[in-house]
């Protein structure tokens, strides 16, 4: 294998609209060329909350889990799902399946759980033919845009997901909890401040109040970490909308958020934030071999509408809890 001379940070390429970007010439064996420049590596993510690595020549999904391995403290396993995926390894999976034409608008991944990645990693096998770039912006810079009297309430209140789990759309009760069994469902939930209701035909839906706005756990800076925008209902496509609406009920959809206290969200909140992200937007497109690696907690992400095939896996690390991050709003877990 050959490798390039040990990068510095003034080797990061950045500019408007772009995320930090690193150039390398790794052939061979990705895996020993991150173990080399795992501390730069890092250090860059530090800095800026993302770097797309490109140069690595990633192939398949071995390579990315032999990646993460060498890169992150600690892989970490998906639970509580919002739409289905598939295992590769221990915390590598493939991405979430979301219809190519739809968007999947600016979230951290897993934000509505009391433990959450710190790190993600996400690695392009395929590159799509147009669009389907994963897209970052900075979550502290959205907070500072965001009007002082929203980010006070949110602040005040945090959010609430409510969830309706069906065999249709979203991940199903086996995807989310990794079992259909109701007592470990439930066991689960107490543990993790969910409250739960079984319904007549079997269904299960939950809600959990979570903060809006917490600390990094290593900076303290305040960051906008929820997935308030992407999982309410005004961000899905109207005609989509008025499908769930017409086949579950309002009160019914797979997911949705309100503020924290129970109170709707408007429609012109959900437009804010997404115009919000939208403005503060960092993207580049795929290529083949391509890794991008976010601060989860720092850096929300995206998924752009895509053409023709698109592989991207995507891979957690560094397990971080709620509780270090200075949430806002109290949880007691059973």
């Amino acid at each position: 294998m050959s490798s390039s001379p040990p990068t510095s940070l003034l080797d990061v390429e950045t500019g408007p609209g772009k995320p930090p970007m690193l150039r390398v010439e790794a052939t061979g064996d990705a895996a020993s060329w991150v173990a080399e420049q795992r501390d730069v590596l890092r250090a860059v993510v530090a800095e800026h909350g993302s770097v797309l690595v490109r140069g690595l020549g990633l192939r398949d999904a071995a390579g990315t889990g032999a990646v993460l391995q060498r890169l992150a403290n600690a892989p970490m396993t998906e639970m509580e799902a919002f739409a289905p995926r598939e295992t590769y390894s221990e915390g590598v999976y493939s991405s979430s399946q979301w219809p190519p034409n739809q968007p999947m608008c600016m979230h951290h991944e897993l934000s509505y759980r009391l433990e959450f990645p710190g790190l993600m990693l996400f690695a392009c096998l395929t590159a799509p033919a147009e669009g389907g770039a994963t897209a970052v912006a900075d979550s502290a810079t959205v907070l500072d845009a965001l009007p002082t009297e929203l980010a006070e309430r949110f602040e005040r209140e945090g959010w609430l997901l409510t969830r309706s789990y069906n065999d249709e759309i979203g991940a199903s009760l086996a995807e989310a909890f990794g079992t259909e069994d109701r007592g470990a469902v439930e066991s689960y939930c107490r543990a993790n401040a969910i409250e739960f209701e079984w319904q007549p035909d079997g269904g299960l839906r939950t809600r959990q109040r979570r903060s809006a706005v917490v600390r990094h756990p290593v900076t303290g800076r305040r960051c906008w970490f929820n997935q308030i925008a992407f999982l309410n209902e005004w961000t899905i496509a109207p005609e989509v909308r008025e499908y769930l609406v017409d086949v579950y009920g309002a009160d019914g959809l797979p997911f949705n958020t309100r503020f924290g206290e129970g109170d709707p969200i408007g429609e012109d909140v959900v437009q804010l934030l997404n115009k919000l992200y939208v403005d503060h937007t960092a993207r580049e497109p795929w290529q083949a071999g391509d890794l991008l690696l976010v601060d989860n907690v720092r850096t929300a992400h995206s998924r752009e509408p895509f053409e023709g095939p698109r592989e991207v896996l995507v891979a957690m690390g560094d397990p971080v809890r709620l509780a270090d991050c200075s949430p806002t709003v109290e949880v007691t877990a059973g």
